[in-house]
């Protein structure tokens, strides 16, 4: 199937690892020339440098910091011309509401929260006027079920679901799709993580976190692959009608028991 994305250009954030470095080499793949964002330099510019030579597309790395302020214009003003905004940025840790402290909830939602309203507030300027664009917002199953002991980042996810589902309402009027994409479990090292903090709560040792998987389709979580193709088909020409949606890959994690 032709997505139609040869040629277009890509701006993925978080693309040092995991999803967004999955999501980067699947648009990749399509002969979409792709700018990558994060905070680890050295690794982007490696994957920049492979997937340009593989695939011949034009591939750049950006190492930046989104919390700091002004980061959002400073990237829109470097790629004014991108195609697709894919929001893939920031990490929030486990815990309760007792757990977490005030400087850790404001240093992580400066990430992903502010970051990726500012970045489409940015990119989705530019985008209007040209009548073109999408931006897709990586968020999280857990915004759909916010549970006590990831506190933090449920009302995150929640709060972009909102976001992504206003801005993404009427957005069509003006020529830019807006999409939001949950991932449920993905097997990354954040998901160890995180169900290493489950394990201690719900299991008394955080190395028995293998056996929560047990629940799952094929007793496995999904992989980045998995969440990156469904990403560039709904950023692709192919899913022109879809706006305004979160587009959830969790196995049905969401309509079943949890596993954190």
């Amino acid at each position: 199937m032709d997505l139609g994305l040869q040629g277009r250009r890509a701006l993925i954030t978080g693309a040092s690892k995991g999803i967004g470095e999955a999501i980067a080499r699947a648009l990749a793949a399509e002969g979409c020339d792709i700018a990558l964002a994060a905070r680890s330099g050295d690794r982007l510019c490696s994957i920049a440098s492979e997937l340009a030579e593989t695939h011949g597309i034009k591939a750049e790395a950006i190492p930046i910091d989104l919390s700091d302020r002004g980061s959002a214009e400073a990237l829109s003003q470097r790629i004014p011309n991108a195609d697709i905004l894919i929001n893939n940025s920031g990490a929030i840790p486990a815990g309760r509401l007792d757990e977490i402290d005030e400087i850790t909830w404001r240093a992580t939602w400066d990430v992903k929260v502010f970051g990726y309203i500012n970045l489409c507030r940015s990119f989705f300027r530019m985008m209007a006027e040209r009548q073109n664009g999408v931006i897709i917002n990586i968020i999280g199953a857990s915004g759909e079920r916010p549970k006590s002991n990831y506190i933090c980042g449920a009302v995150a996810n929640s709060a972009l679901m909102s976001f992504t589902q206003a801005l993404g309402g009427d957005s069509l009027y003006r020529g830019v799709r807006v999409v939001g994409i949950n991932p449920g479990p993905v097997s990354t090292e954040r998901l160890v993580e995180l169900m290493k903090e489950s394990a201690r709560d719900r299991l008394g040792d955080q190395n028995r976190w293998p056996e929560l998987l047990k629940p799952l389709p094929e007793e496995r979580a999904a992989t980045v692959e998995e969440v990156a193709d469904l990403t560039v088909f709904a950023a692709s020409s192919r899913s022109s009608y879809t706006s305004g949606c979160i587009l959830t890959v969790d196995g049905g994690y969401c309509n079943r028991g949890s596993l954190m």
